[in-house]
């Protein structure tokens, strides 16, 4: 490979010639005229070749100079658009978070990031499978790696809260159906966060209520339709203790038998990131600042399952 010439030099050449002159160059880089015409002297001298005609008024390129001109040019233009990419790549944090989890956890919370690292600038998308106009995630929050296909060797993984289940519904729809014991919930329309619905599945399948079939009710894309549409009255829905917390806590859904809550098989909710991203300052930042805020809600929920 051949010998690069000095940084330096070849700045001076493409200001001067730019300017036409070495004094615009020298007013442009902050230096002296003298030190613009070493510079150049020193390019010269490297190249074998000269590349300005001096002249009273300034200086004009050579043919030699007129031809390695564009290349310089165009090389510094390179240089800089990518140096604008890294930056740029370095101060944007790119999120993907579900959108129950984003509307009940993560969404009221943001704005406190933001506020402590003005220097980020924070994307949130909820689709788990974001156009080709979304760059390549930073970190997602999510239950486990199933939305990082064979990658888990390629993952870190820091758990923010668990998820602990159990069944809600609104004040009046509890004393509708008399649930006074688990078995009550046969004659209820049972709400889903999932088609699969996992998580009635997994509360029935500890607790084994005698006919409550996880399979009826109806089926929603995520939590926060799901608990609206428990709060509307519609049924019974497996409330997050968490992501729900609000609804149980202004009583506008009640926890009938809030001594049986199980984990979710899912496990807990996860901040999740690619091992080569993991210590960047953005991402270092933000799981720093999720699991602290996660605090609270780790605490709230840990004594329930013995945490």
């Amino acid at each position: 490979m051949s010998r690069l010439p000095p940084l330096n030099a070849l700045k001076a050449f493409e200001a001067a010639a730019r300017h036409g002159g070495f004094v615009g160059a020298s007013e442009e880089l902050h230096v002296t005229r003298g030190a613009v015409s070493r510079h150049v002297k020193l390019l010269e001298d490297h190249l074998g070749v000269q590349l300005f005609v001096r002249q009273a008024q300034g200086v004009r390129l050579t043919s030699a100079g007129a031809g390695f001109l564009p290349v310089v040019s165009e090389a510094f233009g390179m240089i800089g658009r990518a140096a604008e990419e890294v930056s740029s790549d370095a101060a944007e944090l790119r999120i993907l978070c579900p959108p129950g989890t984003s509307i009940r956890w993560l969404l009221p919370k943001l704005e406190d990031f933001r506020q402590a690292h003005p220097q980020f600038n924070v994307r949130l998308t909820t689709d788990f499978f974001p156009d080709s106009g979304f760059d390549p995630i930073d970190a997602d929050i999510g239950f486990s790696v199933a939305n990082w296909p064979n990658r888990s060797r390629d993952l870190e993984i820091q758990t923010l809260f668990p998820v602990l289940l159990t069944p809600a519904c609104t004040p009046d729809y509890f004393r509708d159906k008399a649930l006074k014991v688990p078995e009550a919930l046969a004659t209820c329309e049972l709400l889903h966060e999932t088609r699969n619905h996992t998580d009635w599945r997994a509360w029935i399948d500890v607790f084994r209520p005698a006919g409550v079939d996880p399979t009826t009710g109806q089926d929603f894309p995520n939590i926060d339709i799901a608990t609206k549409a428990a709060v509307m009255g519609l049924g019974v829905v497996m409330a997050d203790l968490v992501l729900c917390r609000d609804e149980l806590q202004a009583g506008t859904l009640v926890a009938p038998f809030l001594d049986m809550v199980c984990k979710s098989p899912d496990g807990g909710i996860c901040l999740i990131g690619g091992r080569d991203k993991w210590q960047t300052p953005k991402v270092e930042a933000f799981r720093s600042w999720a699991y602290d805020v996660a605090e609270a809600d780790r605490a709230s929920v840990n004594h329930l399952v013995g945490g």
